[in-house]
């Protein structure tokens, strides 16, 4: 296991070349079973997460070539469908979130599809629910074992229906509209995620020849193809490591500039840490963050203290609701964060009370946190990163701390972010990976 060592206090200067996008990489490299031809991805982030979704397909007998750093061809023409029974493939995906992305397109093109309860971050509830319902839709049949904890789907043939469905799932989504593109007939899909993720997997498999109009918004529609081909894609730069790295150069006091960020895809993340006093400019497609030696939460028109809260998108990105609470440490003024899709995503907090930090932690989804304006800075401590989000969160505090920290379980910050701390080194940072 290893750990972060954090010297604090230091203000960095210069250029990051922001990494692909997680989220959406795990949705598209899901999508490359969906054709045998070849598949190729550009921007594919060096992560944990993602890699070993790539080592996944490959033990069910993907082939995978990597062109360049970051670039990758996927041909999934071998599929060895009995190996998702064997105990090893269980082993590899039930560690993997992202690896019940893989329903959809079994489904789809094998007309079953077998995964183990899948793992991910330890952040509340995680229902599968609206996957299974949506499969229900398109005809298939659900059973789950208890002694292995399985989840078992099978449909003869898919036929395309109506469905509303009743939580705006980003997954659940992705799942549904790659189990449709074969289904015969018409899928409308109602209150569909419109993240960009699933813009960009739409976007993707309509180059490979499938039929899916309203890309972009809550409403699909899906007509169903007999085959899909082989395309080139290019991922999204990664919106979460965005929002990170404002947060990072906020507390930090540091000048910041973030290249070729798709400004179009951000929605309102810059406007939040806006009304948290935070500027951000931008030239051509990248995003400059200045220092600022003072930033000042806005309140609402009333006077009433600001909160911050979570949404399907366009609203906020529930992954950047704990880089928001840290933020709010060092501002001027107040703020309520509201977490209203996770329930264990605030328990972090005690870490940076531990630090000196302002913050009442309310129930499991809502803190108050009382800016100290720098007036107290935070302090060095050691302490271990619950999951991807928190774990950047306790990396920005300790790096606007005054003194020495150690993170623990830093193989969850691993799992979302590229070589952080040879990429922050390079401008200014202090952190050494210890084991």
């Amino acid at each position: 296991m290893a750990s972060f060592r954090i010297t604090g206090g230091k203000h960095l200067n210069g250029e990051l070349e922001v990494q692909g996008a997680k989220n959406e990489a795990l949705q598209v490299i899901c999508a490359c079973l969906l054709t045998k031809e070849k598949v190729r991805i550009e921007n594919i982030p060096d992560i944990r997460d993602v890699n070993n979704l790539i080592s996944l397909l490959e033990f069910i007998g993907a082939k995978v070539t990597k062109e360049a750093q970051g670039t990758f061809v996927f041909q999934c023409s071998d599929i060895n469908f009995e190996l998702l029974y064997t105990e090893e493939y269980a082993e590899r995906s039930s560690s993997l979130r992202g690896s019940v992305m893989l329903l959809g397109p079994c489904l789809a093109r094998f007309s079953k599809a077998h995964i183990p309860t899948p793992g991910g971050d330890k952040i509340g509830r995680r229902r599968l629910d609206t996957h299974f319902k949506g499969f229900e839709n398109l005809g298939a049949r659900i059973s789950y074992n208890f002694e292995t904890m399985s989840y078992d789907v099978e449909a003869k043939k898919l036929k395309g229906s109506y469905m509303l469905l009743d939580e705006t799932s980003v997954t659940g989504t992705a799942n549904i509209i790659m189990a449709s593109v074969f289904a015969e007939g018409t899928t409308t899909v109602f209150n569909a995620a419109c993240e960009p993720y699933v813009y960009q997997l739409c976007t993707m498999l309509n180059s490979m020849g499938a039929k899916i109009q309203g890309v972009g918004s809550n409403l699909l529609t899906i007509q169903g193809v007999e085959t899909l081909h082989g395309c080139n894609h290019r991922l999204l730069p990664d919106m979460i490591e965005i929002g990170s790295f404002i947060g990072l150069a906020a507390m930090t006091r540091s000048n910041i500039r973030l290249k070729n960020v798709a400004w179009k895809h951000l929605g309102l993340i810059p406007e939040v840490f806006r009304r948290l006093g935070i500027k951000t400019e931008k030239e051509a497609d990248d995003m400059i963050i200045p220092p600022q030696e003072v930033y000042e939460i806005e309140k609402f028109m009333d006077g009433s203290i600001m909160s911050v809260s979570d949404a399907p998108w366009p609203g906020f990105t529930p992954d950047l609701i704990s880089i928001a609470l840290v933020v709010s440490t060092m501002a001027k003024g107040s703020v309520l964060i509201h977490q209203k899709m996770f329930e264990s995503r605030l328990f972090f907090v005690d870490k940076l009370i531990d630090m000196g930090a302002k913050i009442i932690l309310c129930d499991p989804h809502r803190a108050t946190v009382i800016g100290n304006e720098r007036k107290y800075p935070l302090r060095g401590i050691r302490m271990s990163s619950p999951d991807i989000r928190a774990g950047v969160a306790l990396l920005i505090a300790a790096m606007s701390a005054e003194g020495t920290s150690i993170i623990d379980n830093i193989e969850q910050i691993d799992r979302g972010y590229q070589n952080i701390d040879t990429r922050l080194n390079n401008i200014g940072a202090e952190i050494e990976r210890i084991n």
